[in-house]
């Protein structure tokens, strides 16, 4: 199994993970589907008229709808509805999802549908969210290699961070997680360490095992600044880009109408560049074909270290396969993101790894012989009991 990068792809990855041969087929439009009342109060050209709606899609975390409506000039047209029924987390994913959108609009106004509003449905209970967003029509998914490479590295480069710095003004959702995005940051390594932290410390608890921490420690303490900080350094200069943020072959397709290349499911902030194509490394995804990174490569040019940008693909792959492993449904990443941040680990710091595992293993082995010696006490103490309790019968 083939590695957009020169990291090849672990044994764990290769059992559980297959690049699919045939593309993803188009969501249709089927059965009505109710809208809210707010969300028609929503639309955006005043006195425009509900038609219906049909059920297009659901996902993980909701439902989408293609909204027809009627213009007061009698023209017809239609809007996308995507519906979260997450309670509060609903509400940062529409609100991020539109933030993004917006920003990504500004620049390259084709690549994205365009936003119109996110809400709250009437009903306060169940607390259910909403986006309205541009109706595309959705052809062939992923989108072709060359025109999505090149739409892609075309936001990166004319995009312009209002700041000048890393970061955002909202914490977007990549799935359910809010990512930690939302602040500015000279640093690139700053902004990435704050995410990727983030999204470790919310594993930790699910997975609950201990080399599983000690990697995530090393890998935060150790490796992100190795590989980050010279991109920052040494007279290099690094652009904060506008990512897309969570770019796999299900959020990206062809415009059946317009032949060209558009992306969706966004949650936008300005980082590296290069950050977008760290989910293309997964074999899973048809955009871990190789077409993609080297069309993506001719039209952006890799960051200084370029010896580096194997291992910096394989670090940006973390958040993605880590999210995937907390949070969809018989996820297999559990040994992916292991195996990956320990190959990152004895690249750069081995004998920080080889020290923490020892010492891991060490307490273990205490931990065992504490319990055994506890045990022992408890078995002693009760053959004890029971030698007095026969004198005592005897004497008796």
């Amino acid at each position: 199994m083939e590695s957009i990068s020169n990291i090849g792809i672990g044994e764990a990855q290769q059992r559980v993970e297959q690049t699919p041969s045939d593309l993803n087929p188009p969501p249709t439009a089927t059965g009505t589907y109710q809208v809210d009342e707010n969300v028609i109060k929503s639309f955006p050209v005043e006195g425009t008229t509900f038609v219906q709606a049909l059920s297009y899609q659901e996902s993980l975390w909701g439902k989408t709808a293609k909204v027809i409506v009627q213009l007061p000039d009698g023209d017809i047209q239609s809007y996308f509805l995507k519906v979260v029924t997450l309670g509060s987390t609903g509400r940062s994913m529409c609100e991020g999802e539109y933030e993004s959108l917006k920003e990504i609009y500004q620049v390259s106004p084709d690549f994205v549908p365009r936003p119109f509003a996110w809400g709250r449905y009437r009903e306060p209970q169940p607390e259910i969210y909403f986006l309205l967003t541009q109706f595309r029509d959705v052809g062939d998914q992923p989108a072709e290699p060359v025109k999505l490479a090149s739409r892609l590295a075309d936001l990166h480069q004319r995009s312009k961070s209002p700041t000048g710095k890393f970061g955002f003004h909202f914490a977007t959702c990549h799935a359910k997680i809010a990512q930690k995005v939302d602040s500015w940051e000279d640093s690139w390594c700053t902004i990435y360490s704050n995410h990727l932290g983030h999204v470790m410390n919310l594993a930790k608890p699910i997975l609950q095992w201990p080399e599983f921490d000690i990697v995530c420690k090393l890998t935060l303490e150790k490796v992100v600044p190795r590989l980050l900080l010279p991109l920052q350094s040494e007279g290099r200069v690094l652009k904060p880009c506008l990512v897309h943020g969570d770019c796999w072959d299900g959020n990206t397709a062809m415009d059946i109408r317009t032949g060209e290349a558009f992306v969706f499911d966004v949650c936008s902030f300005y980082g590296h560049n290069e950050y977008d194509t760290g989910n293309w490394r997964a074999p899973r995804h048809r955009l871990s074909n190789k077409a993609y990174i080297r069309n993506y490569k001719k039209a952006f040019p890799v960051s200084e270290p370029e010896e580096d940008w194997d291992a910096r693909n394989l670090l940006y792959s973390l958040t993605f396969n880590i999210g995937n492993t907390i949070y969809i449904p018989g996820s297999s990443q559990r040994q992916v993101v292991y195996d990956d941040m320990t190959t990152l680990c004895k690249t750069f710091c081995a004998s920080d790894l080889d020290q923490a595992l020892k010492a891991l293993q060490e307490d273990t082995k205490g931990d065992c012989d504490q319990e055994q010696a506890t045990a022992g006490a408890k078995e002693s103490g009760s053959g004890e009991e029971e030698e007095e309790e026969e004198e005592e019968e005897e004497v008796i």
